[in-house]
């Protein structure tokens, strides 16, 4: 397997991989700010849509391998200090969407997509294995989505986790920002895989390669059928219901406590 070129971006790098005999080949979108811990900074959202676009389109790739830059995380999630520039409800709501578009991408792509979970997948970044077709986890991962400590809850997650890992772990995890190490995920279906952290790129490429093996058509297909009971109208109601959050008092002091590194003061307004 060698790699046949590579983009960068300022937050998702792309890089296609040429698999058998070079005729088809997987790609790996990386996340690519470590010292954020690959937080999901605001041109994430549209340059992961993009990305995926352009593989469709090649018709070549036939897989694709989303992870994190460096060994600590897969994504922390989104930038929390960047949502106090959302000033207005019509920022906040365009947020709101801008985020389930990018989800729903990775979700309908033809192409399978792996999530190759490395260390923290907090937040959006749990939310973004969710979206994912198989995830394939390090044994150091840990997955939580802790939105409601800064006033929030996870939009997408709250309508993808129940199908996932059922109502009460997703109201545990939501709830008390409970975090999930690897063991668990497995345990529970959050990840179908876990091996050694040295192990997780070569795990991930060997599926990949598998499925690069496979007729594209059938695997779409497939996919399709698969997501089909995916209701797309739960996206405005969660849109909604995440734009009224961004606007309270609370979403504002949770962000402030964060950005601030203290304890927030929630009043319930």
């Amino acid at each position: 397997m060698s790699s046949t070129n590579g983009t960068a971006t300022r937050n998702v790098r792309v890089e296609v991989e040429e698999v058998g005999d070079g005729r088809v080949g997987i790609a790996v979108l990386t996340i690519d700010d470590p010292a954020k811990l690959n937080a999901m900074g605001r041109s994430f959202w549209v340059e992961m849509r993009e990305a995926l676009a352009t593989l469709e389109a090649d018709g070549r790739t036939r897989a694709v391998i989303i992870t994190g830059a460096g060994e600590k995380a897969f994504s922390a999630g989104g930038d929390i200090a960047s949502f106090a520039e959302l000033t207005d409800v019509a920022a906040k709501r365009e947020f709101q969407q801008d985020c389930m578009r990018t989800f729903a991408a990775v979700e309908e792509t033809p192409l399978p997509v792996i999530a190759a979970v490395n260390g923290y997948a907090m937040g959006g970044g749990c939310e973004l294995a969710l979206a994912c077709d198989v995830v394939v986890a390090a044994d150091n991962a840990t997955f939580g989505m802790p939105e409601s400590a800064v006033g929030l809850v996870p939009g997408f997650g709250v309508l993808r986790a129940p199908l996932v890992i059922g109502r009460h772990w997703t109201k545990l995890m939501m709830f008390s920002g409970e975090r999930v190490d690897a063991e668990t995920a497995l345990r529970i279906g959050l990840a179908q895989k876990v091996v050694p952290a040295a192990a997780l790129m070569d795990t991930a490429r060997e599926i990949a390669a598998r499925i690069a093996g496979m007729a594209p058509l059938a695997l779409a297909t497939g996919k399709n059928l698969v997501n089909r009971g995916v209701d797309r109208g739960e996206f405005d109601h969660s849109t909604a219901a995440l734009t009224t959050l961004h606007a309270t008092a609370d979403a504002a002091e949770g962000i402030a406590a964060f950005v601030g590194k203290r304890a927030p003061k929630f009043e319930g307004r």
